[in-house]
């Protein structure tokens, strides 16, 4: 930029002041304020999940999704199958896009047939074994977990995992 249009930007930014322009940024009024989970908080949901399951002799991999359903932390516990990978990140897609814990789904599936478009959206899984994971009443991530028999146990774990930091999201 020559030296003379760096001037015409200084002069006019100093006169705005003078004149008493406000050059603030914008009110927030047109965003929205929201909660996230920390890495670290994550990591320990991930590792509490894995380890609540491996205390009970199953090899699992646990995932947490943040509000927007991108994987912000993933542990596949030694001995778990390469399927638990996906299947335990899909469950947590599912819990975090429908806001809702697997299991209540499954259990709502059973009196009424989930819609056609749900069960066709890519990555949507109707199984048992991820929880919503709140502050409050805001949704702020999921935590899904596959490769205990059975979903409900999947489900176990991840609980005991939240319960174990549920100090934190606050």
């Amino acid at each position: 930029m020559p030296r003379s249009a760096v001037a015409n930007v200084l002069s006019l930014a100093v006169f705005g002041l003078a004149a008493g322009i406000n050059t603030a940024p914008v009110s927030a009024q047109g965003l929205v304020t929201t909660h996230r989970i920390s890495a670290a908080v994550a990591s320990e949901l991930v590792a509490g999940a894995v380890a609540a399951c491996k205390e009970q002799t199953y090899n699992v991999t646990a995932v947490v999704l943040d509000i927007d359903g991108v994987r912000q932390a993933m542990l596949r516990g030694d001995g778990a199958g390469i399927a638990t990978l996906e299947v335990a990140n899909d469950k947590a897609f599912t819990s975090i896009s429908t806001r809702t814990d697997t299991g209540v789904l499954v259990e709502r599936a059973k009196t009424t047939p989930p819609s056609q478009f749900l069960l066709k959206v890519p990555h949507m899984l109707l199984l048992q074994g991820a929880i919503v994971i709140k502050i409050g009443e805001e949704t702020v991530g999921a935590l899904g977990v596959s490769g205990a028999p059975g979903g409900e146990k999947d489900e176990a774990c991840a609980r005991a995992a939240l319960d174990k930091i549920s100090g934190q999201l606050k």
